[in-house]
């Protein structure tokens, strides 16, 4: 395994607010509310010094720093700059860091897109999810879609020249057809980066119970697949690289701060939910943003899972989240003789994995059985 010190390391920072919570959502978020945000934000800053007071990055420069949420730009733009700016002072970073911020593109106007370039955010993440208004309705995704091409071209003006789409597949009612019209009106946006996930229903959500009720359709796996086909092939005719199973980006574009999950970096998270892993470390904070507030008023970080791998559990979870990654992981992280050794070589006879040269990766079948081979390898 990566000695410590020559891990890559990132921050993400979970901003637990949104206008409205979509149907589909099962993030930790609430409702932005001026009193709450304000809480928060004196928390996250407190948050800040106490892990610059703990060295808990050894003096690593961090690789990126992400905002993601919820909806990190329901927040004043001044407000992530402060932010921006109390992270540099605390941690140094590489020369090439990319800093992110996710945005719903309702949220941002010409004038915060410009003050957040001018201050060094690099990245803009847009949750995009359709370029058909229809898309929406079923998935209570507020906003209108000329409101994406609005928000593009604002970033693009203000500075921003690595901008990801976020768009979902296997919405109800969505077609191959729009999906496909979709991704050609995506493309017609100029993105740097484009992330496309497939619909996925999960418990307690408003899309889950109107599911239960016969309001909605599930989603058809079959058609999903096709859809994941259909994504592959006009992206890369325009030039993107599927470089994870849910990413593409053209050449120089890829996200590092992603890139540090599947490669078996370390990153730090902060604000309320969010997960970290340095140092052989997985640790987790509450989810709960008034008992967030409580740990950190009482000068307390608001961590309240941890775990210790040991190196064989590293070296599986640096398996299963690499095998995400098209190229794959190279083949030296599995120990032969080993049941996880022994479980690959059951998955290469049945197609899902191959082997080449000193890298195993996931066959273009076993992309599509992608979960069940990682729970096969947990």
């Amino acid at each position: 395994m990566t000695m410590p010190q020559q891990r890559p390391i990132g921050v993400y920072v979970h901003v637990p607010f949104c206008r409205q919570r979509c149907h589909f959502c099962a993030f930790y978020l609430e409702v932005a509310k001026p009193e709450r945000m304000e809480a928060f934000c004196s928390a996250l800053a407190r948050e800040i010094d106490l892990y610059e007071s703990r060295h808990v990055t050894a003096g690593r420069p961090l690789r990126s720093l992400y905002f993601g949420g919820g909806t990190p730009t329901t927040l004043p733009a001044a407000q992530l700059v402060a932010f921006l700016k109390q992270a540099q002072e605390a941690w140094s970073m590489e020369d090439s860091a990319e800093i992110t911020v996710e945005a719903h593109p309702s949220t941002v106007t010409y004038q915060d897109l410009a003050v957040l370039a001018e201050a060094g955010f690099n990245r803009l993440s847009v949750g995009v999810e359709s370029m058909n208004q229809r898309d929406f309705i079923p998935i209570g995704r507020p906003g209108l879609v000329h409101e994406a091409e609005r928000a593009v071209k604002a970033a693009r003006t203000a500075g921003f020249r690595n901008i990801n789409l976020d768009l979902m597949y296997g919405l109800p009612g969505q077609t191959l057809e729009s999906w496909v019209e979709t991704l050609h009106a995506t493309l017609a946006l100029e993105p740097t980066h484009v992330s496309c996930y497939a619909l996925t229903v999960e418990e307690e959500t408003r899309l889950a119970r109107d599911i239960a009720k016969n309001l909605l359709s599930p989603p058809n796996e079959a058609l999903q697949v096709e859809m994941e086909s259909a994504a592959e092939a006009v992206l890369q005719r325009a030039g993107f690289e599927r470089y994870e199973l849910s990413n593409y980006a053209l050449p120089g574009f890829a996200s590092r701060h992603n890139q540090l999950y599947w490669t078996d970096g370390d990153y730090l998270g902060l604000g309320p939910s969010a997960q970290s892993y340095v140092n052989g470390v997985r640790f987790g904070n509450v989810h709960d943003l008034t008992a967030y507030v409580d740990f950190l008023s009482a000068h307390r970080l608001p961590v309240v899972e941890r775990t210790e791998l040991t190196d064989s559990e590293q070296r599986r979870d640096a398996l299963v989240f690499g095998l995400r990654l098209i190229e794959g992981v190279p083949l030296h992280i599995v120990r032969p003789d080993t049941a996880q050794h022994q479980t690959l070589i059951t998955l290469v006879n049945q197609g899902l994995i191959e082997w080449r040269e000193d890298r195993v990766r996931l066959t273009p079948f076993g992309r599509q059985y992608a979960d069940s081979v990682a729970e096969q390898l947990y």
